[in-house]
């Protein structure tokens, strides 16, 4: 009798947005660490750092202060700067399609270093894109918006679950489910064959940390 395939743990994303928090510029990087260290806290997988239009120095500051708050089996991403992650130690890059290519981005970490831990992702929004980044070498894949959500209104209407479902089942690296993601809909997106959510507002605005990522994971 063969034994049931292991369940995987969703991996949960929290992907950052310091412009929405009340205050002063100073205040919200005040404000934002403070959510990178209660989301790690409350067990969130990845944090990725979205804060594209700080300088090159804040925002090596900003991720460098993020890696020292969270533990190690948190993983910092920085969006868009392979610069930055890998000056500031972090444990990945997230690419846009209009960042550099998965492929330029794989050389530079090879050889710089041949060792360690680094992941290489990429935001992707068809099935094209999606199997030409996992030709490139990404090692996971941000795929949406798969529901309605106002932080991704300029990527166009949303991609729905069949569109999802096709991703996953033509690519053989994980992939995340990212847009209008909420408690109700990750059923939904896991049964399509996502790996794992990524969200903004989900993590930023909720009272309680903990119970979100519970409810996540419980959820399946």
């Amino acid at each position: 009798m063969s034994l049931p395939p292991p369940i995987r743990k969703l991996k949960v994303c929290y992907v950052t947005d310091r412009k929405a928090l009340a205050g002063t510029a100073a205040q919200q990087i005040r404000l934002l660490l403070g959510k990178i260290e209660s989301a790690a806290r409350a067990g969130v997988d990845w944090i990725q750092i979205r804060e594209q239009e700080l300088s090159g120095r804040e925002l090596t500051e900003l991720v460098r202060e993020s890696c020292r708050r969270v533990p190690a089996r948190c993983r910092i991403l920085v969006n868009g700067r392979l610069d930055v992650a890998y000056t500031a130690g972090a444990g990945g890059v997230h690419l846009g399609e209009r960042s550099m290519s998965v492929a330029d981005a794989r050389r530079f970490w090879w050889k710089r270093n041949r060792s360690g831990d680094f992941l290489i992702g990429a935001s992707v929004h068809s099935l094209e894109a999606a199997q030409a980044a996992e030709t490139e070498g990404a090692d996971y894949l941000i795929f949406g918006p798969v529901h309605p959500t106002p932080s991704k209104a300029q990527f166009g209407p949303p991609q729905g679950l069949t569109k999802l479902s096709d991703v996953c089942e033509r690519t053989k690296i994980p992939v995340i489910a990212i847009g209008g993601i909420t408690l109700e809909s990750v059923r939904d997106c896991v049964g399509a064959g996502a790996a794992g959510v990524a969200a903004i507002r989900l993590f930023q605005d909720a009272q309680d940390l903990e119970a979100v990522v519970r409810g996540l994971r419980s959820n399946r």
